[in-house]
């Protein structure tokens, strides 16, 4: 007699669960037939106050312990890479652990499109953190939706660059984009009435800098006639040498300065209101709290080592604290994902002391990355007049025994979350 797969039966359970969870919140769910493996098993159609929206997604669901992989979970893109990243509705993947008999969620297209088609990932990491039931709908529906909105007018432009630089741009933001003729990317980014702005470029690894028109235009190019002249540059903020922009990039960044300078003012002269700030240096005055990439993530290496030197069991309580955070960021839940299902990450995390790893040469990126995420809720940095010790402050997610969790006299904040 023929027998029914046990995975079959857990995966329709799978579907099943997300399925009576989706209708419980009164959204409108169509199950695509098995017969035809396109990659989705649920159209999912969101509704507002009951009515119907036109936000719509898809979703791969798969159920069992199979799925795991690491510290969380994945789901194979096998052929379904190009149509997951570039079809015109976004696909979620969504686990189904039998064990917690809980779900567990991604957005495929995200993943797929930040790391780009030139390393395309073979698995969607799904992250523990990313719990979908009755107390997170609200939360998985809004995100989603708003995801969705992306995909639309000048919010299609701003999500395809900030996926491509792994930020989240608010549409009142000034965004600009710039190719070179070496096909390298550079992004202009300010926020309305602000005088320093934001650079994002391709060749930096997308670490974003700080300049001001001042700043850019402080050595030999002389400063562009837009009627107002300019004060002296901080010297803390970056120059287009410090960049090694060229002639043409610089003057198309001096260029998006001014553009968005006569936006800002209107065709009264009138500038628009500043928006409301968390007490950024441009705002309070203090120093700007620029270090070298290489020279603090050597200072957090070196302090998470001695950590884990004199708590051997800290990344474990670490991980279990995170677990238990219901306040996490969404960028830093679906940072998680993919680091998270990576078994060869994972691994060096766990294994991290100081016997194995002396220097960043000794620890790949990505798990750094994650043991960061694991341990340190936030980063501060301060003026760079501070000794080194005090210009960066470190806030753990278990802290250290006998100190205070909070930090004083600190002036830039550096999320986790980059």
């Amino acid at each position: 007699m023929p027998k029914i797969p046990k995975g079959r039966r857990v995966g329709q359970a799978a579907v099943n669960a997300l399925r009576a969870l989706l209708e419980e919140h009164d959204h409108i769910v169509q199950e695509i037939s098995g017969q035809n493996d396109f990659g989705e098993d649920l159209y999912v159609t969101f509704t507002d106050n009951g009515d119907v929206s036109s936000d719509t997604i898809k979703v791969q669901v798969k159920g069992g312990e199979s799925w795991r992989r690491g510290n969380g979970y994945s789901v194979p893109v096998d052929h379904h890479g190009d149509t997951w990243a570039d079809g015109n509705i976004p696909v979620y993947c969504v686990v189904y652990d039998p064990d917690t008999k809980r779900l567990h969620w991604a957005n495929a297209t995200q993943q797929l499109r930040r790391l780009g088609p030139l390393n395309p990932p073979r698995f969607v990491g799904v992250s523990p953190n990313a719990v979908l039931n009755d107390t997170t709908m609200e939360f998985f529906v809004a995100q989603a939706r708003r995801y969705v909105g992306r995909y639309r007018g000048r919010q299609a432009v701003l999500t395809h660059l900030g996926e491509m630089s792994g930020v989240e741009f608010d549409p009142a933001d000034h965004v600009l984009h710039f190719v070179n003729g070496d096909d390298e990317d550079l992004i202009f980014w300010k926020r309305p009435g602000d005088a320093v702005a934001t650079l994002l470029l391709s060749t930096q690894g997308w670490d974003p800098v700080l300049v001001s028109l001042e700043s850019l235009m402080s050595s030999e190019l002389p400063m562009p006639n837009d009627g107002r002249g300019g004060g002296p540059a901080d010297p803390d903020l970056w120059t287009a040498e410090d960049l090694e922009l060229s002639r043409s990039e610089t003057m198309w960044v001096a260029s998006c300065f001014i553009s968005t300078r006569q936006a800002d003012e209107g065709p009264e002269g009138d500038l628009v209101g500043t928006v409301d700030c968390d007490g950024c240096p441009s705002c309070t005055g203090e120093e700007h709290g620029r270090i070298e990439a290489d020279v603090i993530h050597d200072y957090v290496l070196a302090r998470i080592l001695e950590r884990i030197a004199a708590e051997p069991d800290l990344m474990q309580r670490s991980i279990l604290a995170l677990r238990e955070d219901g306040e996490l960021e969404p960028e830093i839940v679906a940072e998680l994902g993919p680091l998270e299902s990576e078994p060869r990450i994972v691994r060096q995390v766990n294994k991290l002391s100081r016997a194995r790893v002396a220097t960043m040469d000794d620890i790949e990126p990505e798990a750094f990355r994650l043991a960061i995420l694991y341990l340190i809720r936030c980063i501060y940095v301060g003026g760079p007049s501070l000794p080194l010790d005090e210009q960066v402050r470190i806030v753990w997610r278990i802290p250290v025994p006998g100190s205070t969790a909070a930090s004083m006299g600190i002036q830039n904040r550096v999320s986790a979350a980059r």
